[in-house]
């Protein structure tokens, strides 16, 4: 049966211009929903993505592509027109100012309101302006998490659909072979605690740094520094890590600390968990939600016992090897095919005819 706009399957439009190569949880959501999306489904996609992203994006959609912007810019880019579609959804939050048709937005957090002053105040100014036109435009919300859902709430009383991260496919233990190729290209300790993602306050990398020190193993960070973040020269210091390094690195480590104080998701140390390698962290509301018993989960802030964990993990190996097994189960149960098809459904809501067809589907 025809749609409104005439055509024999539904055309949905993305707002991707967050994805770029690599990248953090939010370029991964963009990019393996996208891919779950044209797998799963017979809708036409239209993708809006930056130039330096278009690879990213499933080779069967239609592209559109646009220079990459940040700030106020990057507000204004989201917001032009995504052109002709039955349903627009802006992948984080960004939507065109005017649209046809229903409309839905991705919000992965709330740290632009829930933590003033993390972020420059150009970057602050677009993603505030790109929320609060999101909130008081889009027709349905979806949220990456039950804390981030919450968060919504609280702010604007709104109802938000969840729907879990997962890891990336190619997320999985690495082979001999690359394990050795990646712990000689960056000359790894062994032990070591790994850290992955960016080093920014919130990340609370100090406490970690102290934590290794008094267990007495070496930190390895992978990624980029934002936001006044910085690291002691004592620190094993990889910047970004190409994505197909990723699986080895984890694999390579003997546990991944992720002492973040606020996260929309988390997904590192999902990342890490399905590649074989244990995790501790810090009792926030997401990881409690998502890793469960499958993590070492300490208070906030609390170095002894993060250092306590760490210890624990890298010096009895049956306790790191019943870790493992437990993480691994525990994130095995998430999938980007069950993303996907909880999108469509909330598509099927708005009244768009978007037939789900993937294996896991529902």
């Amino acid at each position: 049966m025809p749609t409104e706009t005439g055509l024999a399957r539904p055309r949905l439009a993305f707002n991707a211009l967050a994805l770029r190569p690599g990248g953090s949880g939010v370029q991964t959501y963009e990019r393996e929903l996208l891919r779950a999306l044209a797998a799963g489904t017979g809708a036409d996609l239209v993708v809006t993505a930056r130039r330096d992203a278009l690879g990213e994006v499933p080779a069967r959609a239609t592209v559109r592509s646009r220079s990459p912007r940040q700030g106020l810019l990057r507000f204004g880019a989201g917001a032009r027109s995504l052109g002709r579609a039955d349903l627009v959804h802006g992948l984080d939050v960004h939507l065109p100012l005017r649209t046809v048709g229903p409309t839905v937005v991705t919000v992965h957090d709330l740290s632009v309101l829930d933590l003033p002053g993390s972020m420059g105040r150009a970057r602050a100014a677009g993603e505030t302006a790109a929320l609060r036109h999101a909130m008081a435009r889009a027709d349905a919300l979806i949220a990456v998490s039950d804390f981030t859902a919450g968060r919504i709430a609280h702010h604007f009383g709104r109802t938000a659909t969840v729907t879990p991260l997962a890891p990336a496919p190619d997320m999985v233990p690495a082979g001999a072979a690359e394990l050795d190729r990646v712990r000689e290209l960056h000359r790894l300790p062994d032990p070591f605690a790994l850290y992955v993602g960016t080093v920014e306050p919130r990340k609370d990398l100090g406490t970690l740094v102290e934590a290794c020190l008094r267990a007495g193993v070496p930190l390895v960070v992978a990624g980029a520094v934002r936001g006044g973040g910085t690291l002691p020269p004592a620190v094993r210091a990889l910047g970004y890590v190409a994505q197909e390094d990723l699986p080895a690195l984890y694999g390579a480590a003997t546990v991944v600390a992720y002492p973040s104080r606020y996260e929309g998701f988390g997904l590192p140390p999902v990342e890490a968990l399905a590649c074989g390698t244990p995790v501790v962290g810090y009792r926030i509301p997401p990881l409690v939600d998502v890793l469960g018993e499958g993590a070492l989960l300490t208070p906030v802030g609390d170095v002894g016992a993060l250092a306590g964990s760490i210890r624990t993990v890298c010096s009895d190996g049956e306790a790191r090897a019943a870790l493992a097994v437990l993480g691994r189960a525990r994130v095995g149960r998430l999938s980007w095919a069950a993303t996907a098809a909880a999108t469509v459904g909330v598509y099927r809501d708005l009244g768009v005819d978007c037939a789900w067809v993937g294996e896991d589907g529902v």
